[in-house]
């Protein structure tokens, strides 16, 4: 919906709510004509249900209005004696609008000097439930966000595993633009598993007022403009969600609204300038290892590197034993029994299974292993032992493809290298043609909404002849550390401003082996209560905490036991 049909939708919702409560207010000693008046009928609501004031702030905020209005509704019932259960259950299921009947009945009394208390156990839990869901909605919304890192994307500068917070407010925090949702939850109702929302309305973008500026080489949660998807790590076809219910990301911001922005080899450069990472960020790259007498994955793994992958060969493999293995293997190789080969990440075969099921298994040597490193640790890598040379995989071969920004057969870049390509800036105007139509097509039509049309002879914005075009949002380039097993802006190009989540601060938990079971779990002590960013190597703060929770529970039987000594 458009400012201009919420405004129509929100005199509308006046008039109803004029022609459902007049008598009501009537009633309670007040004017008829103040259950018309915007805002200050509210406010004169809250006084009828003996409500504090500020209950009509909480109307305007987008998912904790859902709640209050309920609420409401029964408060209002009950300030005129109507207390039983089918009074509650009709005025919630007709939405309200069961207040009606109350109000045009011919008994009408309002009961001024009424208990605010919950007359059972039940009815004073349930109200602290709905309170502190009011509350925590808030803070979810507006201030900090609960965010687990799913996939690899940004290792090793954020783990899989990693418990975030997320910072609504850094970049200033986006109101929800879906008008109803759950509260609590983002696009899916867990257990349930169906949508947690419905599509329409949805309230026009809004922005609070930020912080700071998301600067270049910042990690940034956002909610990812591309074809969105129901849940990770399930292929299916485009599922076109809200804004703020698509899934979300997090990347690393490597190009602000203005950069010029260029691959070359692998290496950002921003502007003519090769992109300097902060201290504690770890990008990765695929690199080969060779030895003339193999790369052992033990001797690998003894000097602390885990991002490879290891081949197996299995004579005696059965379907049931092949079922048991399914879980820790990512492919697998020959066609026969005989020739039965299988690629696993770099923990190998669990040797339970292999025992359990007698199976004859052994690891293939090879000459040449790929494997994710950092600069640094191809550096270390190669004064190893046994290892002859190690070489960074370069894609250097451009020729015509789809796969990557922007998607056209036209482009031969690929991701190592790419671009030049020019970051849209809100405000900046750009020469529009046929040759680069394909890098803002999605920008003019889907982000900024305008009718788009492209022939042999002319580009068309709004059904106008146009051969420029005036950017209305700013955008960004996000990549991830993990550079060759990342999906990002190299695929599916600029991140508008409207889409900026927030800004990971902090890292509470870390888990490593988290999607392999919990028998499998590993806490990364070394990582809880670390910040994300900063100088210096990572250090937790843990201890300080652990220290002060013992300090003031110390404290606090203190205080008990003095107090008990006095009785």
């Amino acid at each position: 919906m458009t400012f201009s049909e919420w405004v129509l939708f929100f005199f509308i919702i006046q008039g109803i709510h004029f022609m459902g409560t007049w008598k009501l207010y009537k009633a309670a000693g007040y004017k008829s004509w103040q259950a018309v008046v915007p805002i200050y009928n509210a406010i004169i609501l809250m006084k009828i249900i003996k409500r504090p004031g500020w209950w009509v702030v909480l109307l305007f905020v987008p998912t904790i209005n859902l709640i209050l209005f309920g609420v409401i509704w029964v408060e209002t019932m009950r300030s005129f004696g109507k207390n039983t259960i089918k009074d509650t259950a009709l005025v919630l299921l007709t939405l309200g609008l069961y207040i009606y009947v109350i109000n045009y009945s011919d008994k009408l009394t309002h009961i001024a000097d009424r208990s605010l208390r919950p007359r059972t156990g039940f009815g004073e839990t349930l109200s602290s439930i709905l309170w502190a869901v009011i509350l925590a909605t808030i803070v979810h919304n507006y201030f900090i966000q609960p965010y687990i890192i799913p996939t690899g994307s940004l290792e090793k500068s954020l783990l899989i595993g990693d418990f975030l917070f997320v910072s609504k407010f850094h970049y200033g925090a986006r109101a929800p633009m879906t008008a109803i949702s759950a509260p609590m939850v983002h696009d899916t109702i867990p257990g349930l598993k169906i949508r947690s929302y419905l599509k329409y309305p949805q309230y026009p973008y809004l922005r609070l007022p930020r912080l700071q500026k998301i600067r270049r080489n910042d990690i940034v949660v956002f909610s990812w403009p591309a074809d969105t998807v129901r849940q990770f790590f399930v292929r299916e076809k485009r599922v076109d969600k809200p804004i703020d219910k698509k899934s979300n990301y997090v990347k690393r911001c490597v190009g602000v609204p203005g950069d010029t922005l260029e691959i070359i080899d692998g290496f950002v450069h921003t502007n003519g300038i090769k992109n300097v990472l902060p201290e504690r960020a770890r990008v990765q790259y695929t690199f080969h290892a060779y030895a003339k007498k193999g790369v052992s994955s033990r001797k690998l793994l003894s000097q602390g590197f885990e991002d490879f992958n290891r081949t197996y060969k299995i004579d005696n493999i059965t379907e049931n034993s092949y079922q048991k293995i399914i879980p820790h293997i990512i492919g697998r190789m020959g066609n026969t029994i005989e020739n039965f080969k299988v690629v696993t990440p770099s923990k190998g075969l669990p040797a339970d299974i292999i025992f359990e099921e007698g199976l004859r298994v052994s690891e293939i040597l090879e000459l040449k292993k790929e494997m994710s490193l950092t600069l640094e640790e191809a550096s270390i890598l190669r004064k190893i032992s046994g290892i002859d040379s190690v070489n960074r995989s370069i894609n250097t071969i451009k020729i015509p493809n789809e796969t990557f920004f922007p998607n056209k057969i036209t482009y031969n870049w690929n991701e190592d290298n790419f671009g030049p390509i020019v970051i849209p800036k809100k405000g900046m105007k750009v020469e529009l043609n046929r040759k680069n139509i394909s890098l803002y097509k999605k920008i003019i039509s889907e982000y900024e909404g305008n009718k788009l049309e492209i022939n042999l002879s002319q580009i068309k914005v709004n059904d106008i002849h146009v051969e420029q075009y005036t950017f209305k949002k700013d955008y960004y380039w996000m990549m991830g550390d993990n550079r060759h097993k990342s999906e990002d802006s190299r695929f599916w190009g600029f991140v508008p401003d409207d889409h900026i989540v927030g800004k990971p601060i902090f890292i509470w938990f870390s888990i490593k082996g988290i999607n392999d079971g919990l028998k499998n779990w590993k806490i990364r002590w070394d990582r809880v209560f670390t910040t994300v960013d900063g100088p210096g190597e990572r250090h937790s703060y843990f201890p300080y905490f652990a220290g002060f929770v013992i300090l003031w529970q110390g404290f606090v039987f203190y205080r008990r036991k003095k107090n008990k000594l006095k009785e």
